[in-house]
Order: C-alpha cells, then structure tokens, then sequence
C-alpha cells in the first residue's frame, strides 16, 4: 500500500522486483555491476575503433555503431531501474512512461536492423571477397546504417504516437522493472485490437525480414565455408560468424518469446526474465562475444595502453 500511495493519476507504478523487498540490494549490486561492465566494454570498443586507423573497415564501423546502440539502450533502461531499487520509489509519469518506451522501441529495432546489416556485410566478405570493397563502400555503409536509424525511430514513433491516444484504467501498476509495451497494453481501457495489428505487423517486418536477411547471409556464408580445404581458413570464418549468430540467436530468441504473443497471454514473470536477458546480460556480453576474443581488437587495445604508458611522463 505504500508504494501505491505514491501514485497519483498521471503516474504510473512499475512494481518488477517489489514483490522480493529482501531480494532488492542483491540485483541492485547485480544490475550495478552489469550496467557498469557494459558502459566500460561498449565504450572501451568505441574508442578503440576510433583511434585505431587498422580497424577503419566496415566492420569494424558497424561493431562501433552497435557498442553505441547497446550503450544508449542500458542508459534507457538501467538507471530508472538501479534508482527504483535504491530508492524504493517505482514511480514514473506518464509522458516518462511514454519517452522510455519510446527509447527502448527505437534502439531496439535499431540493432535488429544493425544485426541484418552486419550479416550481409559478413556474407560479401566471405563469398563475394573480390567484390567486397566496390560494394561495401563508406557511402554505402553510412547510407545502410543511416536508413536504419530512420526506419527504427519511424517504427517507434508511430507506436508511442497511438499509444499516447490510450486512456488507462484505475490501476497504473504496470508488473514490470520498466515501461515495455505488452505490460501497458493491459491497463489500458480503450479498444487496443487495431493498436494490436499495426504491432504484429511492424514486427513482421522488422523482426521476420531482418532475421530472414541473417539466415540467408549465413546459409550462404556456410556453404562457401564447406568448399574451403584449408582447416585453418575454416575455424577462422567460423570464429568470427560464430561470435555474430551467437548474439543474433540470443537476441532474437528472447524477443520473440516475449512480443510474438497476444497481449492477453502475455505473462510477466516470463516477460521480466526475458526482458533482463535482452536489456542487460546481451549488451554487457556483446563486447566480450564480439570484441575481445577478436585478434585485431586485442591488438588495437595493446597499442592504444601501450601508446599511453610511453606517452606518460
């Protein structure tokens, strides 16, 4: 009853962890920790690429977009929830309900469309190599990453902008550690069956083509790994498509268990747990999965530290 005190008519209450009080210092150290090793992993990989002249390729230029996304998508996330944790207060207004999911909306669809990108890119490295530079030219890479930008904030808009014309009924606490769009949905009062349609079919779209785009990248890109006799150029593709379908598979696994469903069997205990894996563990992890096992990458950070320890006095 306390914390549903602290509501009034244009707030909303996001109840997640509240059911646990005794649990709540252990995941804010949890999620503290993540948070931090995902801003330190993401931006560590940004600064490298970018001082780095060798690894100025589109891959790299991609990999530094994407350790961008998944820096924005924590900081839309994550500090709400640590505060909430701390402060025991779950309160957030409804315009800040509406800006956060709008956020998470855009950057997520964000990187499904970056993932698609950076499978094709894979996929004209390895089957069309002599081809790969006249293709994947820095205008075309800029333009790939800019239509994404635009598809997805467009996508995004167009939710919270129906979203937005909901009223909401009595209750306004939503069962979830932030504002995510099937949990709203069933508050809401108003008729949300054509809301429900445009969502289906924005997320056939961005969600079915790009994962299409990525299965047939990597169909192709295994077929031309199959034809090639050397063992050595066969675990070093392997390597480095391993590292992006392992991401792709845990990133589109848990989104598609939690938004390819009705929002009437929607369940939040399997929501948080899904939304946890998709929100904090993959961006922390993406560094680690992409990055850090990567030999240039490694290369890159010993030049970057040892060009500063000779540049200390």
């Amino acid at each position: 009853m306390r914390i549903r005190n602290q509501s009034s008519v244009s707030d909303f209450l996001l109840l997640g962890f509240s059911e646990h009080p005794e649990q709540q210092p252990l995941l804010f150290t949890l999620f503290l920790g993540m948070y931090l090793l995902t801003m330190v992993g993401n931006l560590l990989i940004i600064l490298v690429i970018a001082s780095d002249q060798h690894l100025h390729t589109p891959m790299y230029f991609f990999l530094a977009n994407l350790s961008f996304i998944e820096t924005c998508f924590s900081c839309s996330i994550v500090p709400k929830v640590l505060v909430n944790l701390q402060t025991q207060h779950h309160t957030i207004s409804h315009i800040g309900c509406l800006m956060q999911m709008y956020f998470f909306m855009a950057l997520a669809l964000l990187d499904d469309f970056l993932l698609a990108v950076m499978a094709y890119d894979r996929y004209v490295a390895i089957c069309l190599p002599l081809h790969y530079t006249m293709i994947m030219c820095p205008q075309r890479c800029l333009g790939l990453v800019t239509v994404s930008w635009l598809c997805a904030h467009l996508l995004a808009f167009s939710l919270i902008l129906l979203m937005s014309q909901f009223s909401f009924c009595a209750s306004h606490s939503i069962p979830h550690f932030f504002c995510d769009l099937l949990p709203l949905l069933k508050l809401a009062c108003s008729d949300t069956h054509s809301f429900q349609v445009v969502m289906f079919t924005e997320a056939a779209l961005s969600g079915v083509v790009p994962l299409t785009c990525v299965l047939v990248s990597y169909a192709h890109i295994i077929h031309t790994i199959l034809r090639v006799p050397s063992a050595g150029g066969k675990h070093k593709v392997f390597s480095t498509c391993g590292s992006h379908l392992s991401v792709v598979t845990l990133f589109y696994g848990t989104l598609f268990l939690v938004y390819f469903q009705p929002s009437s069997s929607y369940s939040a205990k399997t929501g948080i747990v899904a939304s946890v894996t998709y929100t904090m563990v993959t961006p922390m992890l993406n560094p680690f999965i992409y990055s850090l096992r990567n030999k240039d990458i490694r290369k890159a950070l010993w030049r970057l530290f040892g060009w500063a320890r000779c540049s200390s006095p």
